[in-house]
Formats: C-alpha cells, structure tokens, sequence
C-alpha cells in the first residue's frame, strides 16, 4: 500500500515534469507577449480586472496580490483587482441575477477601454466567465484567456490566449500558477528593468 501511495508521488510528478516542459517550450513567446501587453496597459494608466472560479478564483486574488504589494523586487503598487473577492457584490449579483452575471457586473461598473481581463478557467466554459469575456470585448477591455483542456468556449472570446492543453485539472492549475508568476515577474521587469524597450511598444495600437 505505501509503495502504491509513493508511486502516486511519482507519476504525478513525472507527469507534471513533462507537462511543464513542453508548455513552456510551446508557449514562452506567448507569454513574454502577454506580459509585455500588460505592461504596456498598466503603462498608459490601465488596470488589470481578474476573474475566475473555485480554484482559479484563488488564482485571482493570489495574482492581484503580487501585483498591488508586491513579487520579487521593491517596486510601487501595480493595479490589480480580482473580481472575487467582495462578499457583498458577489452575494448580491448572484442573489438578484445569478451566479452567471457575477463578474459581467463588475467587469461593466469596473473596466475601462484600455484595461484588460484576465480570465482563468481550467476548462474554457465557465458562463460567468463567458459573459465577463463578451461584456469586456463591449467595453473595449482586452481580453486574455488562461485556459485547459482545448479553451473551450472562452478560446474565441481571448484576444490573447496561453492554453494548456492537457486534461488532468490538477496539473492544468499547476501550470497556470506557474503562468501567473511569470507574468508577475515580467510585468516587473518591463516597468521597471527594461524601461527603454518598453517605451517603444507604448506608442502602438
């Protein structure tokens, strides 16, 4: 029983090993872009609106955490709202709409033209989230996507898409936590390390 338990182990991490190895092969490009296009938002005086369930909504308010204290070096607040986190406009969407609505009402009080949404889903089909994704499309709000499995229904919907494309949920939620780390970290090194290579994407569309 306990070498079945400790192969567990293993298998999940061998699994997880070859997962992350071929993403970030795949998809490291795509990520520097992402990075740099939040950067270039948060630039010109955008915010970055943040938004995903169970799972991924912890995903959200971990991000914007990192992003309005801090991630690795010293640095002022960068704006950042995860759109899970007040009790009181959750429960009262939900209560007077459903759950469906709860991010498209914020993302419509909240989102500006030139601000972007971070949408976080494992599968791609979460309504809620499909509905933030057209409401931000509405607003002029970019949209990225941080997705599973084939994007699911949000894939069309994601001006910018990093997709993982494996079915285990777990290693899927891994790898996006991974994600969003290294988007903090080149967000970080775009405002405030690579300065002058930033500026010259600040006059484009």
């Amino acid at each position: 029983m306990a070498e079945d338990a400790r192969s567990i182990v293993l298998e999940h991490a061998a699994d997880g090993a070859r997962l992350r190895e071929e993403f970030f092969r795949d998809n490291a490009d795509r990520i520097v872009d992402v990075a740099r296009r939040i950067a270039v938002c948060m630039a010109r005086g955008g915010k970055l609106l943040i938004a995903g369930n169970g799972g991924s909504a912890a995903d959200a308010q971990h991000v914007a955490g990192e992003f309005v204290n801090r991630f690795l070096m010293e640095r002022p607040p960068l704006p950042a709202i995860a759109l899970t986190t007040d009790t009181s406009v959750l429960t009262a969407i939900g209560n007077d709409y459903g759950f469906d609505q709860v991010f498209e009402k914020q993302v419509q009080a909240l989102g500006l033209a030139g601000d972007m949404l971070l949408a976080i889903s494992t599968s791609g089909n979460s309504a809620n989230l499909i509905r933030a994704l057209k409401a931000a499309r509405e607003k002029g709000v970019v949209t990225i996507g941080l997705s599973g499995r084939s994007g699911g229904e949000m894939a069309s919907l994601c001006d910018h898409l990093i997709l993982v494309p494996h079915e285990h949920t777990p290693l899927i939620q891994e790898v996006h936590l991974a994600v969003e780390h290294l988007l903090c970290q080149l967000v970080d090194h775009y405002l405030f390390e690579a300065v002058v290579e930033l500026t010259s994407y600040l006059d484009e569309d």
